[in-house]
């Protein structure tokens, strides 16, 4: 496998090469060439420009130059708006920590003009008539968007495989999922394509995909970032990025999270390394079920305790706090209440449902219609009880830790919408049985991308925190990345 990829890897690069060189001309220093960029953080292509020594318009065409050197491979960028995105980076952008360098927009969300599918056939010709806030923000921050990227229907899966939009594979292995619902965003960062990415999470939708690709991912705390007046039944859903660095996902966070008389929370404001009180850890490898995962997500969540330790802080055993099965199917019913609105919407428009939407989506709209009345209420009730029982439980620790997915990433394939439904429910509620809580409580939470398994595929480890509890993550974040660096582990399909 190795060997094929450094070959495609190779004849792409000779594309890519006279693309980059067709793009840049003679105003790209050489010593600053596509690759060089690829494994620069976003501050520090941002650096490039502020000191004169790039253009923004150089920096987006080198970043649209990996895109199209591996692309092909990944499938992570699903719509294109380059020459946009030049016009652009060619006119007056914000200044900020992140002017003139390339961004994509998840295609769950909207900016005004560009397509907006949400992974599905029945929007698959969706124009966005409005620019959502977070993205205006990202704009704000100096971000220029090149693209969308790809993401499963109405991101209702742990795994990027939309009929639509086709497979979003790992990069570093091909066969594997990228996780999901961000998958395409964690799959552009891993492979180099761009060092930041718009992602959005309502169970998992960061932390799963930032743990598949070995890339850093944060969930914030419910309130934390003004998201317009969407809302998710439960208010579960939030959004931030993934990103290879912990300090561009720090100071992004400074630049989008509500300030002033608008704040619901405490500011986090501007982290910028590690902290220095030594933490008291929570630790468990079990899932909501008592179940342990796999040996090498169980071997992997040990190490980064162990790893913990070693740094000072106190590690302590503990079980987890909810009754997994009341709570997953409490979850899912508040989940699949969404597509069974899905489906009324197509039969409104005259569209057969089963046609226009995807089995997973048809499934749960049938899952939600065999609850008896009141289900959802009752389950949103089932949700204030655990968030009332988890804050209790987190009130005794600064963090907890455990695995963010039950294994390592799965095959292509294995977790995609046209497997029969009841064999997918169950795949999935055990793969993802560690994640969904915080969304629940609206904790934040995040993967830290600390251990690959010998297959050579990343194994996140998921650090949580007391509602408002930001700063603390990243004060963490920080440390591990010092403690155990990897910025320096590079996907086989890797830009340059």
């Amino acid at each position: 496998m190795g060997i094929e990829l450094s070959r495609r890897a190779f004849l792409k690069s000779t594309a890519a090469t006279a693309l980059a060189a067709g793009a840049y001309g003679a105003g790209l220093r050489p010593a600053l060439a596509a690759p060089d960029l690829a494994k620069m953080d976003a501050l520090a292509q941002a650096e490039l420009v502020r000191k004169g020594e790039m253009t923004a318009l150089e920096l987006v065409d080198a970043g649209i130059a990996r895109i199209e050197q591996v692309n092909g491979e990944v499938n992570a960028v699903v719509t294109t708006f380059y020459e946009r995105a030049r016009e652009a980076a060619k006119g007056d952008l914000p200044e900020g920590p992140f002017t003139g360098v390339p961004n994509l927009v998840k295609d769950l969300d909207n900016l005004k003009g560009t397509r907006a599918t949400s992974g599905s056939r029945l929007f698959a010709e969706n124009i966005s008539k409005e620019t959502d806030p977070l993205i205006a923000s990202n704009q704000q921050a100096g971000f220029v968007m090149v693209g969308k990227s790809n993401t499963p229907e109405f991101g209702l899966l742990g795994t990027t495989e939309s009929l639509l939009l086709e497979p979003c594979r790992n990069p570093w292995n091909l066969e594997h999922s990228t996780g999901g619902s961000s998958g395409g965003a964690a799959a552009a960062v891993a492979s180099g394509m761009l060092p930041l990415a718009h992602a959005t999470d309502g169970g998992g939708s960061i932390r799963i995909p930032a743990s598949c690709c070995g890339v850093f991912g944060l969930k914030p705390s419910r309130g934390r970032i003004h998201l317009g007046g969407r809302k998710m039944p439960g208010d579960i859903g939030v959004q931030h990025c993934v990103s290879r660095s912990v300090r561009d996902s720090a100071v992004l966070m400074d630049l989008t999270e509500m300030k002033g008389s608008e704040a619901v929370l405490a500011p986090v404001g501007r982290v910028e390394g590690p902290g220095k009180k030594r933490l008291k850890i929570a630790f468990n490898t079990e899932n909501y079920y008592g179940t342990e995962p796999d040996a090498d997500v169980k071997a992997a969540t040990e190490s980064v305790a162990k790893l913990c330790a070693d740094l000072g802080h106190e590690i302590v055993p503990v079980k987890n706090p909810v009754d997994g099965r009341a709570f997953m199917e409490a979850f899912l019913t508040v989940w699949s209440s969404g597509p069974a609105h899905l489906v009324g919407l197509a039969k409104e428009n005259g569209l057969d449902p089963e046609r226009a939407l995807e089995p997973w989506t048809t499934g749960l709209a049938a899952y939600f219609a065999s609850k008896p009345e009141g289900a959802l209420e009752a389950a949103l009730a089932h949700f204030a009880m655990v968030t009332e029982k988890t804050k209790a439980f987190m009130a005794e620790y600064d963090v907890w830790l455990t695995p963010v997915l039950a294994s390592a990433p799965p095959k292509i394939g294995e977790q995609a919408p046209a497997v029969p439904f009841d064999t997918l429910y169950e795949r999935t509620v055990e793969y993802v049985s560690y994640t969904p809580l915080h969304n629940v409580v609206g904790t934040p939470a995040m993967s830290v991308p600390l251990s690959w398994n010998e297959n050579g595929l990343p194994i996140g480890a998921q650090f949580a925190a007391p509602i408002g509890g930001e700063g603390r993550l990243f004060e963490l974040a920080f440390e591990l990345e010092q403690a155990r660096p990897w910025a320096q582990k590079y996907a086989p399909v890797f830009a340059g």
